[in-house]
C-alpha cells in the first residue's frame, strides 16, 4: 500500500531556516575542497572561556551529569536572578525564570504559552529570521513592522500604534539587533511603552542575547526595567552570544510567575530540563563579573575594530548604504544597487538570494541573503570571525561586485 505523505498543515506553513540552508551549501562546498568564508551565522570565533569550559569538564568527572528539575537548577536561577537585579534593574525570583535548551526554546515556549490561534504576533523588520516561523509554529498571525536604513532600522512607534488590532497579543522586541546591529534609545522604548500600557492583551518579548555586546556610547535598556512594563514583559536571554557558548545550548526567560508557569508547562512535556552540565558551565559565566567583566570586554573590542573595517570599507563602495552597527555583530548592508546586473552563466541578480548565491558561487563568501529577515535590499554579515577573515572575504566581496558594476572603485 501507499504511504500518505501528507504533512500538517502547520509545517507547511513554516519556511526553512535559510541560515541553516546556507550553511549546508556552504559546508557541502568545503568538504569539496572550496575555501569559503563562512560569514552566515551568527558564532562567535572565540573559544568558550576557561573557566566556563573547566565548569562544565568538572561536572563530568564529579558525576553532575543526570537530569536536573524541569526549570532549571535552583542554584543557576537564583544567579539568573542576581544578574538580571545588578544588570538589568529587574526583580524576579527563581520561580519567575525558567532555562532552556537555548534562547530559541525560551522563544517558542514563549509564544506557545500566551498566544493563541489568530492572535496577531508584531514583529519590527528586519527581524531575526526565526520569528515569523515561530509564529507561523504557534497558528498565529506574523504582523510585520517596516523600517527604515535611514532611521537606523528602529521601529517607528507611531506606525506600531497604527498596526496594533485587538488581536494583537505580543510584540517582539530584539536590541540589540540581530540583524541590523541597531540598539533602541531608551527614550524611544519609553514610547513604545506607552503604546503598549493602551493596549491589555498586549505583551512584549524583549529578546537580549546580546546585551553586552554593545558599543559605547549606546546603552542598553531592558524593556521590563520601564515604568509599568515589568507586567507585561518577557525577557529571553542566553550564554551563547557574550560567552562565545553557542553549541552548551543554553538560555533562559523571566517573567511575571503566571506566564513563566505555563512556559515551564511547556518544557515539562517538551525536552525537559536543560543540559545538566552546561547549567553548571553557565553558572561560571555569571561568576565572570559585571556583564562577563574583562574576558567579555576584550570580545567586544574586537567586534568592534572588526565593525569598524567593515563599515569604513563598504562605505567607499559606490551605491552601498548602511547604518553603522552599535551593537550585535553584524552589518546590515544595502546592495540592491547590483541589483538588475546580468552574470554571465549565472542569471540575472534580482535579489538579496541570488546576489548570495552570486557572491557565494564567485567569491566563495557564505552571507545571509536580507530577504530571509523581511528586507530584500541589504544583506547580513556575520563579523564574528577574525579581522583577517574579514579583510579577505572583503577583497574577495569587492571583485566580485566589480564585475556586476565596473563603475565601483577599485
Amino acid at each position: 500500500m501507499d504511504v500518505d505523505l501528507t504533512l500538517s498543515s502547520r509545517v507547511d506553513a513554516v519556511k526553512p531556516c535559510k541560515t541553516l540552508a546556507i550553511l549546508d551549501q556552504a559546508t557541502d562546498l568545503l568538504k569539496a575542497g572550496v575555501p569559503v568564508i563562512m560569514l552566515a551565522a551568527g558564532e562567535p570565533d572565540f573559544d568558550t572561556p576557561s573557566v566556563i569550559a573547566e565548569a562544565g569538564i568538572n561536572a563530568i568527572r564529579e558525576g553532575y551529569t543526570k537530569y536536573t528539575s524541569n526549570a532549571g537548577t535552583l542554584e543557576l536561577r537564583t544567579a539568573i536572578c542576581q544578574k538580571l537585579k545588578e544588570e538589568n534593574g529587574i526583580l524576579y525570583t527563581p520561580d519567575q525564570v525558567v532555562v532552556s535548551n537555548g534562547a530559541k526554546q525560551s522563544i517558542l515556549q514563549a509564544v506557545l504559552a500566551v498566544c493563541s490561534p489568530g492572535d496577531e504576533v508584531i514583529i519590527p523588520a528586519p527581524f531575526w529570521v526565526s520569528y515569523p516561523e515561530i509564529a507561523r509554529l504557534a497558528d498565529t498571525t506574523p504582523v510585520i513592522v517596516p523600517t527604515s536604513i535611514s532611521e537606523n532600522f528602529l521601529m517607528d512607534y507611531k506606525l506600531l500604534e497604527a498596526m496594533l488590532t485587538e488581536k494583537s497579543r505580543l510584540l517582539i522586541l530584539c536590541s540589540p539587533s540581530n540583524p541590523t546591529g541597531s540598539v533602541y534609545p531608551k527614550k524611544l522604548l519609553e514610547e513604545i511603552a506607552k503604546i503598549v500600557a493602551k493596549h491589555p492583551r498586549l505583551l512584549v518579548l524583549s529578546d537580549e542575547i546580546y546585551e553586552h555586546i554593545i558599543y559605547a556610547p549606546a546603552a542598553h535598556t531592558s524593556f521590563a526595567s520601564l515604568p509599568g512594563m515589568w507586567e507585561r514583559t518577557l525577557t529571553v536571554n542566553g550564554f551563547s552570544k557574550a560567552f562565545a557558548m553557542t553549541g552548551w545550548r543554553l538560555g533562559y526567560i523571566a517573567g511575571p510567575k503566571h506566564f513563566i508557569s505555563a512556559c515551564a508547562k511547556i518544557q515539562s512535556q517538551f525536552t525537559s530540563s536543560a543540559s545538566s552540565i552546561a547549567q553548571k558551565a553557565a553558572l561560571a559565566a555569571l561568576s565572570m563579573g559585571y556583564a562577563g567583566g574583562e574576558t567579555v570586554e576584550t570580545m567586544v573590542k574586537a567586534f568592534r575594530e572588526r565593525r569598524d573595517f567593515l563599515v569604513k570599507s563598504f562605505g567607499e563602495l559606490e551605491g552601498v548604504k548602511y547604518s553603522e552597527p552599535q551593537g550585535a555583530f553584524y552589518l546590515f548592508i544595502d546592495l540592491s544597487c547590483y541589483y538588475g546586473a546580468e552574470v554571465e552563466g549565472f542569471s540575472v541578480i534580482n535579489g538579496s538570494e541570488s546576489l548570495c548565491r552570486y557572491l557565494l558561487d564567485r567569491a566563495q563568501v557564505a552571507l545571509l541573503p536580507g530577504g530571509a529577515c523581511g528586507d530584500d535590499t541589504c544583506i547580513r554579515i556575520s563579523y564574528a570571525s577574525s579581522l583577517a577573515t574579514l579583510q579577505e572575504a572583503f577583497r574577495r566581496i569587492k571583485k566580485a561586485l566589480l564585475t556586476l558594476r565596473p563603475s565601483v572603485p577599485v
